[in-house]
């Protein structure tokens, strides 16, 4: 009967790769058998760009079989409505900031963190996840440290260019160590190298079958219009903001430019200018139907665009405050041929650059298709299988440790 059950669990978590759904049996003795099901933990948030790949991971796993996901993050912020809309169950956990300036923030934010390890430990300790995934973020450092102090294995993912601090930290706890890029490897130390795995940054499949009817459908916009999408991140980015309404006499001369501003900072409509505080669900099908799209670039954004495969304006977040990873993700996306990069932020050059793009249909078209080439790799395909093998490990051993 033990034989039995260990083969079941073998089976079953095998199978799942290949979506074939066996159910998962596992006795603590010869006269016991009781159905379980996998837990997987996800941690990571203080932006979107933390939060939504690691939701597309998460709906990915689900589909290959019956795994629980739950998520761990900010107690304050945005991470909970994110998580909570997409259908998934939500712990909220203390977070400080980690920064790398002088502040005396970092004093009171260090014992945000430890609080933030001891609440995270509980509810892994509690819920006795298979496995914790970290999408980073300040608010992953806490969950991480807490699964390796109960021998949970973990795994994370590095959106950007340049590993960010949450990473560098994460990564002395990390099975596996997903990227972005594959150049952002030489920027890990040598120990970590048999770890790393390339994945592409995961999206959302709705990316993967967005439909540009439906899009325009929602943004009642007819076929014959074209679409300028202007994207400033889930927060809205002022600067953006301000340089569009500057240069929109001329933007609308060219397209009915749609514009996601950020809470609290919608202006008013026109026939050629619909302001949106923020697009959730239709996201997908929106930038489909874009024509071009004009933004930040954050390894979310810029990797949704390129999945939708859409030529890309890039004007990165950069000087004091940042550590110049859209930078970075930018002139990757430029030197393929995705994006054109503005360094200056004025309305003459924004002006100036839409122009040249709209006026080009086969510099369009080329920069399209190096988009499609980037975002062609399937991240949370690459991530799920990984994960879904670490856990077939994990749980065999279990079982043969305490069959």
């Amino acid at each position: 009967m033990r034989g039995f059950a260990r083969a079941s669990i073998e089976i079953r978590l095998a199978l799942s790769l290949f979506r074939i759904e066996v159910p998962l049996y596992c006795g603590k003795s010869a006269d016991t058998l009781v159905l379980s099901m996998v837990h997987i933990a996800f941690a990571g948030g203080g932006t979107g760009g933390h939060i939504y790949p690691g939701l597309a991971v998460a709906s990915y796993l689900q589909k290959q079989g019956d795994y629980r996901v739950f998520w761990i993050g900010s107690n304050t912020g945005m991470d909970e409505s994110i998580v909570l809309h997409a259908g998934f169950e939500f712990f909220g956990i203390p977070s400080g900031k980690l920064r790398r300036y002088v502040s005396l923030q970092n004093v009171t934010d260090v014992f945000k963190v430890g609080a933030g390890f001891c609440v995270a430990r509980n509810i892994l300790k509690r819920e006795k996840p298979a496995m914790l995934f970290s999408k980073g973020g300040f608010v992953s450092v806490p969950p991480v440290a807490a699964a390796a102090s109960l021998r949970v294995p973990v795994c994370t993912h590095e959106s950007d260019f340049s590993p960010g601090l949450a990473t560098k930290l994460n990564i002395r706890f990390a099975h596996r160590i997903f990227t972005t890029y594959k150049d952002t490897a030489a920027f890990f130390p040598r120990s970590c190298q048999d770890r790393i795995v390339l994945s592409g940054n995961p999206v959302r499949p709705e990316f993967r079958c967005a439909d540009p009817a439906r899009g325009r459908a929602f943004l009642q916009v007819g076929a014959g219009e074209r679409i300028l999408l202007v994207l400033g991140g889930s927060q809205g980015a002022r600067e953006i903001n301000e340089l569009v309404r500057e240069s929109l006499p001329e933007l609308t001369r060219q397209y009915v430019v749609v514009h996601q501003t950020g809470p609290a900072q919608e202006g008013d409509a026109t026939e050629r200018y619909r302001p949106y505080p923020y697009i959730r669900g239709e996201m997908p099908h929106v930038i489909a139907a874009a024509e071009l799209v004009l933004g930040r670039s954050g390894a979310g954004t810029i990797w949704e665009c390129a999945t939708v495969g859409r030529p890309m304006v890039l004007i990165p977040l950069q000087g004091s405050g940042t550590r110049g990873d859209q930078v970075e993700n930018a002139r990757f996306f430029e030197k393929a041929g995705a994006a054109v990069v503005l360094g200056a932020g004025t309305p003459e050059v924004l002006i100036q650059t839409i122009t040249s793009i709209a006026r080009d249909a086969e510099k369009r078209k080329a920069m399209a298709a190096a988009a499609g080439r980037i975002g062609d790799r399937d991240g949370a395909q690459i991530i799920t299988e990984t994960i879904l093998e670490k856990v077939l490990q994990k749980t065999v051993e279990n079982h043969q440790t305490n069959p």
